[in-house]
């Protein structure tokens, strides 16, 4: 772009030439009264806050150090968009550059991070970072982004206008977890056991079927999908994300007719690489569009319906207490392994079906909700990053 193309008053700078790295150190944190840390695993992508942290108490090697008002980017995997403003001081990892403006009336240290959080200061990132397992970018390459840099009374009007969409989305953010963790306590009052005695082992209601291998030459981007681990969404749905799908050929689901996964389906995930990725006994419920094939490591339960609803079976199976049955009753030391007669002893509240219909709705309602608040907390992230990449001087 040349000169003459630019707004008045807007000018192309490159990122070096208006950010720098702080260059803070701290050799013995603990002693010098520094009290939290921060690794990459507690930056959120999209999210501009530091939610969580470590205590320097409990040991860290950590010494570069950040105050409030400082810039935090992860530049290793610079592809998971890990941007944050620190609210507070403490050391962070190697992993993370602390980034700060030379000269504040050039350019507002409130608008770096959301120049940071643009598509094009990502692609840069991400095209500049190096090696294969863990790839990183270093900040010779992050120096050279170039960039639209507007004329200061014009970034106050976009710093304005870019915080209140960014403090909208977080009150969506924080009224998302509160229903997200009411709907967690409901399943567990909904589904405890009744004072009736009305309880049943999981064996006497139902059983499961373990899924099947499916050639993995074969795996294609179209077609019929294939119903993975990563697939099982932890919010008890199943999820078709790119790069996390793959199909194979549409004649399977004759050749494999008993096992393919429909509409109404219960499924779990029965292997994972520990307890602490969530994934191991994670349990959804199949909707309109997953029509899919059961791989192995998923089992697929069934249900004696004339005493049991699929359905109701799947919230049972949302419980905190059936998830420690999972943790508590899986096998291996590396890869955890779950089966069925780790399962068949599990009691579960059977009532009548009238009953299980009720919890049912009233569970469906609490995720109806979700799902709408779910979605407009998308539109405002998407509209957030729309004007980032609009007002902070990067097209």
């Amino acid at each position: 772009m040349t000169e003459k193309k630019l707004k008045p008053g807007w000018r192309r700078v490159k990122f070096g030439d208006v950010v720098q790295l702080s260059k803070a150190r701290c050799a013995d944190p603990l002693a010098e009264g520094v009290e939290r840390y921060v690794g990459l695993e507690h930056l959120e992508p999209g999210d501009l806050r530091i939610r969580n942290w470590g205590n320097v108490a409990d040991g860290v090697t950590f010494t570069s150090v950040f105050r409030p008002g400082q810039v935090l980017f992860g530049k290793r995997r610079a592809y998971q968009r890990k941007v944050a403003v620190a609210d507070f001081s403490g050391v962070c990892s190697g992993d993370i550059y602390v980034m700060e403006t030379k000269d504040a009336t050039v350019l507002m240290l409130e608008l770096l991070p959301f120049i940071c959080q643009t598509d094009a200061f990502f692609d840069h990132a991400v095209g500049t970072s190096a090696g294969s397992l863990s790839p990183r970018t270093n900040w010779t390459s992050l120096s050279d982004f170039e960039f639209e840099l507007p004329p200061l009374e014009k970034q106050h009007k976009a710093v304005e206008l870019l915080q209140a969409a960014s403090h909208a989305a977080n009150a969506q953010d924080e009224a998302l977890s509160h229903l997200q963790a009411m709907r967690k306590s409901a399943i567990d009052y909904l589904l405890a056991f009744p004072e009736d005695g009305q309880v049943a082992r999981l064996e006497t209601v139902g059983s499961m079927q373990n899924g099947r291998p499916f050639p993995a030459d074969q795996y294609a981007d179209h077609g019929l999908k294939l119903l993975r681990p990563g697939n099982l969404g932890s919010s008890g749905y199943l999820q078709w994300a790119e790069g996390k799908t793959v199909c194979l050929d549409p004649a399977w689901e004759k050749t494999a007719e008993d096992f393919v996964i429909q509409p109404g389906d219960v499924v779990i995930n029965l292997t994972a690489q520990s307890l602490d990725d969530g994934f191991m006994g994670r349990v959804c419920l199949a909707k309109e569009n997953d029509k899919s094939l059961l791989n192995q490591r998923i089992g697929r339960f069934r249900c004696n319906e004339e005493l049991l609803l699929p359905e109701f079976l799947f919230r049972c199976l949302q419980t905190t207490r059936f998830r420690q049955h999972a943790h508590a009753n899986c096998e291996g030391s590396k890869v955890k392994h779950m089966f069925w007669q780790h399962l068949a002893k599990y009691e579960i509240a059977v009532p009548k079906l009238s009953i299980q219909r009720d919890v049912i709705d009233q569970c469906a309602d609490v995720d109806q909700a979700i799902d709408g608040l779910t979605r407009r907390l998308k539109s405002s992230r998407d509209m957030s990053t729309m004007l980032v990449n609009r007002l902070a001087g990067v097209r």
